[in-house]
């Protein structure tokens, strides 16, 4: 599943027309980098979420056959945010464990490499951290014995990328439609497998961060 759903506030003005995931990066829209990196290591069903101006979104992607896979379009008619938007398309991504990628990152982590090393049964599912970028110098969670902690230092910053089994969002004892994955996660400390990333990542919050992943990538 790709999430592609935020208003991209932070973004503004950039955001005022165009959805987030389609701002151009080096000669593409984010989100397409995100489509390709899935086509390439074999998944053929992608799951989007679509929220703001995200008829732009669908007109632009389509079926996903330019691509060799099936893109599925979740609509929310309301803000549900990280968990609430994955909650909602749990018919669409079935019964097994899936990825889950932010349309708003940019990473060149080995996906395929999770693909070949199944979550262990019982297992709610495995997060990628990566070391704090400047906006999050705090870090969300630490790692340790290979698990999610919220205790453990140092503390690193969840990158956007995880694979869930869909048990952890339709059993959370959540309180109402709109929810976020920080929860989630959190309730769920220590069963969460978590590995640190130190590779190339980039969250595209910001003009000026789109700005530098701009230069990076036509460099």
């Amino acid at each position: 599943m790709v999430l592609a759903a935020g208003f991209g506030k932070r973004m503004r003005p950039l955001t005022d027309r165009t959805p987030k995931p389609l701002l151009p990066v080096a000669g593409k829209p984010l989100i397409e980098y995100a489509i390709e990196r899935l086509a390439r290591i074999g998944v053929r069903r992608v799951v989007i979420n679509l929220g703001h101006l995200g008829a732009k979104i669908r007109d632009y992607l389509g079926d996903g056959e330019r691509w060799g896979l099936e893109i599925r379009y979740s609509v929310e008619s309301e803000p549900l945010e990280t968990a609430g938007g994955i909650l909602q398309a749990l018919p669409l991504l079935g019964e097994a464990p899936f990825l889950v990628v932010n349309g708003d990152v940019w990473c060149d982590f080995d996906l395929a490499s999770w693909l070949a090393r199944p979550l262990p049964a019982g297992s709610p599912g495995r997060l990628l951290m990566v070391p704090n970028p400047p906006h999050n110098p705090d870090g969300d969670f630490g790692i340790e014995h290979g698990l999610l902690s919220g205790t453990c230092k140092p503390r690193y910053t969840f990158s956007g990328i995880s694979w869930l089994d869909p048990a952890i969002l339709r059993d959370y004892p959540r309180a109402r439609r709109c929810f976020g994955l920080g929860e989630v996660f959190t309730y769920n400390e220590e069963r969460l497998q978590a590995e640190l990333y130190e590779g190339d990542w980039c969250d595209v919050g910001t003009p000026e961060r789109l700005e530098r992943l701009e230069r990076r990538l036509s460099e």
